[in-house]
């Protein structure tokens, strides 16, 4: 028999009743029923519960366990008195009477409880995180992200798809986030940079001639944690593919992600075919560009309403006048709510930093569709009658309202639409709604700098190509740029790309770099565009975001082996840290530290 185990602690069954074997792992939990002690013992495969009892010879060394220590034990494995069995369990019909003992590993007073899973400070979890592994819920997330990276592989590579493995060290990039710097020891004075993502690599990729390209990436960006996106460092699924346009891309990964989801989500339902959502129209409709689709309220433009001149709600009419926008929020059903349910919403907005939000509740006197509430006595009855036509609701809804500049009156409307949803239980959570967002701008207006700044990907192919960027107001010019969301979340972004040496100048031009900024800082990328580079396009996919979506977990520190806390530190290993003055000499490096 094996020094340590014969078999697992998911593997017994009762076809091994009868036998005397062996296994290790840690003690999940002790049990003394009447002195009778179990050990509910726990391995990488399952658990197994075992018992001893005093006429037992391993009894004495039994009753010195403690949990959390690694211990072997042997046994004979029989049936669990009737009544007793754990229909919950692969091993719930056996139980191992213990015949002996070993003490593998003792271990010290825990900082943190496995058995039962407490809430415990994150900082303790994070210094801990090989006790916090060993979790049930935390275990199985690990084991589960695993498998979804294994499947994505075998998709890409049912699909045509190459993986390679992009370097790690590699320049600067002067778009995105910052870089993480890489000092060179070999080259006073220069750094390298860790990659933000492939972005240039899997471009001259696709201009070397290897057609489809994929790679579970890490990417690393010196950026402020947030919860669906870890500190420092995450992965992505990187794809990109020659002689494309943007629907063949869509009708390639439509197939591979929707399998993951399916493969993963448990029975829940996932949407059978993506829309196409245009930006537009997504910041119009759910005033997000990441809409949660589970939430069926559709937010409606009321502008011209407030135009009229019957209309008295100056407050509205002047946002209006001066070029703003009045958003209707529906609110289906809650006209049956108290005064309450309007005050802490009101509340709500102001803390988001609106002066409140306007709304009528709308009911049903003798047939007429009459509205009340604090503007309603404002809007004559054939305007409240043209607003709930427009927003799609009736008799015993409400309406809320976001007015203001265009950009901050969706933004508002677009989280109202999601607390409303909350507040009235009209989210769907047991579903994965996946939509494409597409036709993004290609530019935004920097208000701060007063200058035209790319909106997405600079790399991204602009509709209409060097004629538009040559023609057209930059801002009006929409990108060949596309986003996949899930459920809230932004899982996927990507683009056909600009690969035209001159379309590309002249869009780095608009945006304020010229020539020789552009042949200075994509040098590689610029000549290789002089040497035949085939149209084409990709995407990347979130795979921490993805993981996190499916195993419905709260925050990507849940998915991943050792994250760093909120602060950017990996407190278990004590990163970041300072370095020895023998490191800053070979590196020519004097640090400056910043005055307290």
């Amino acid at each position: 028999m094996h020094r340590y185990r014969s078999h697992t602690c998911g593997e017994l069954r009762e076809e091994h009743i009868g036998e005397t074997v062996r296994i290790s792992g840690w003690v999940h939990r002790i049990r003394d029923h009447g002195g009778v002690l179990f050990i509910d013992l726990r391995d990488h495969y399952g658990l197994t519960q075992c018992v001893a009892d005093p006429d037992s010879s391993a009894f004495k060394h039994v009753e010195k366990v403690r949990s959390e220590w690694v211990i072997r034990i042997e046994g004979t494995v029989r049936k669990r008195p009737a009544g007793t069995e754990n229909a919950e369990l692969p091993t719930g019909q056996i139980e191992l009477f213990i015949k002996d003992v070993e003490t593998l590993g003792a271990a010290a007073e825990l900082p943190l409880p496995v058995f039962g899973e407490p809430d415990y400070p994150e900082d303790i979890r994070l210094r801990y995180r090989f006790i916090d592994l060993r979790r049930e819920t935390l275990h199985k997330n690990i084991m589960t992200r695993t498998k979804i990276v294994s499947s994505m592989r075998r998709r890409m590579g049912d699909a045509g798809f190459t993986e390679f493995a992009t370097p790690i060290l590699t320049a600067s990039s002067p778009e995105g986030a910052r870089d993480f710097l890489v000092p060179s020891r070999i080259h006073p004075g220069n750094f390298y940079a860790l990659p933000q993502a492939p972005q240039q690599y899997k471009q001259l990729l696709m201009i070397a001639g290897f057609d489809r390209y994929f790679q579970i990436a890490p990417c690393f960006r010196d950026e402020d944690p947030r919860a669906d996106r870890l500190p420092g460092e995450f992965y992505q699924l990187d794809l990109e593919m020659s002689f494309v346009e943007q629907e063949d891309v869509f009708s390639t990964m439509e197939p591979v992600l929707r399998g993951v989801f399916e493969e993963f989500a448990e029975g829940k339902p996932v949407t059978p075919s993506f829309p196409r959502i245009r930006y537009s129209d997504a910041m119009l409709k759910y005033g997000s560009d990441k809409p949660d689709l589970r939430n069926p309220i559709v937010i409606a433009d009321v502008s011209s309403e407030f135009t009229k001149e019957e209309v008295t709600f100056n407050a509205f009419k002047n946002v209006v006048a001066s070029g703003g926008v009045v958003r209707a929020i529906p609110a289906p059903g809650a006209a049956t709510q108290p005064r309450s349910f309007f005050d802490k919403l009101n509340d709500w907005a102001r803390g988001e930093g609106a002066p409140g939000l306007g709304y009528i509740v709308f009911d049903d006197e003798s047939g007429v569709l009459t509205g009340k509430g604090p503007i309603a006595k404002f809007l004559p009855a054939d305007v409240q009658a043209s607003i709930a036509s427009t927003a799609g609701i009736g008799a015993g809804d409400a309406v809320f309202f976001s007015a203001g500049v265009e950009d901050k009156a969706a933004k508002l409307a677009g989280a109202a639409r999601i607390r409303v949803g909350e507040e009235l239980g009209l989210i769907d959570k047991d579903r994965f709604e996946l939509a494409w967002i597409v036709d993004f701008p290609f530019y935004e207006w920097n208000e701060e700098e007063k200058k035209v700044d790319f909106s997405h990907n600079p790399f991204s192919m602009p509709q209409g190509g060097l004629e538009a960027l040559q023609t057209k107001d930059p801002l009006t010019i929409p990108a060949f740029q596309y986003d996949l969301v899930c459920n809230g979340y932004e899982i996927a972004s990507g683009g056909i790309r600009n690969h035209r040496p001159e379309t590309m100048i002249k869009a780095f031009e608009i945006a304020g770099y010229g020539e020789e900024t552009v042949i200075e800082r994509f040098g590689g990328m610029y000549r290789a565009f002089q040497y035949g580079a085939p149209p084409h396009g990709g995407m990347a996919a979130g795979v921490d975001r993805i993981v996190m979506l499916l195993c419905g977990a709260q925050s990507v520190r849940e998915i991943a082996l050792f994250p760093m806390n909120q602060r950017a530190e990996d407190i278990l290993m004590g990163a970041p840290a300072t370095a020895t003055p023998k490191q800053l000499r070979e590196l020519h490096i004097r640090v400056n530290l910043p005055e307290k």
